[in-house]
């Protein structure tokens, strides 16, 4: 006998012991508009057998959703939605092809896509497909894109492309410069008088280089190349 497939007025009112679906949680699944849940066991095993079968994360643009709500964002009137067996789920770190291969392995029955929008629409049923599928992809996406921080030494800022690397450099050779300075003392006497001064200049010069050094690595940042 399959679970019974409930309706809670609130996401937070699912009993954490009814919720056995560990990649996901009730507020995801819930209406985007009213935050009710249609709790239907069979596509929430469906889902979690999909996560499982890629090995990366499902990011759901929409899955249950209120009568009210549908009818607000011009959901079709008959929608999946609405029995909470249907998601919309976004492709930005998928393969299309690789997707709708894993998602037709566990179950899923109903396929809609949507390119322009960067999502494909999976349901339990009945066997279907609409819309027009995703260009073929010269390369399909890792099973996961790790998260590493960039080393500053392999940055694009210190290749020299462009201001940001002209930047980089300086705050180096400002180091470089106080290294030779404090093993030269010796031949700078006559300069002695002159050395406190000297000192806070290249203070200044250092605190200068690590903001610019900062600045450069926010430009990286921003033109996505970490």
């Amino acid at each position: 006998m399959s679970d019974p497939i409930r309706t809670f007025r609130h996401f937070r009112d699912v009993p954490d012991t009814l919720w056995r679906w560990s990649n996901f949680s009730p507020a995801e699944i819930a209406c985007r508009g009213t935050s009710q849940l249609k709790l239907h066991p069979e596509a929430l095993d469906k889902l979690q057998a999909l996560r499982d079968r890629l090995g990366k994360p499902l990011n759901i643009r929409s899955a249950y959703r209120s009568p009210q709500h549908n009818r607000a964002v011009g959901g079709a009137p008959r929608s999946k939605h609405m029995e909470g067996t249907a998601f919309d789920i976004v492709m930005s770190n998928h393969d299309p092809a690789t997707f709708e291969a894993a998602a037709r392995a566990v179950g899923f029955l109903g396929f809609g896509f949507y390119p322009r929008s960067g999502f494909i629409h999976v349901d339990l049923g009945p066997a279907r497909t609409w819309g027009e599928r995703f260009p073929a992809r010269a390369t399909a996406f890792a099973i996961e894109t790790p998260t590493v921080r960039e080393v500053l030494a392999q940055s694009r800022t210190l290749k020299g492309t462009g201001a940001a690397g002209v930047a980089t450099l300086g705050a180096a050779g400002v180091e470089v410069a106080q290294e030779v300075l404090a093993e030269a003392q010796g031949a700078i006497l006559p300069l002695v008088p002159y050395l406190d001064t000297l000192r806070w200049v290249f203070v200044a010069l250092a605190l200068a280089g690590i903001a610019v050094a900062v600045w450069a690595r926010v430009d990286d940042w921003r033109k996505g190349r970490r």
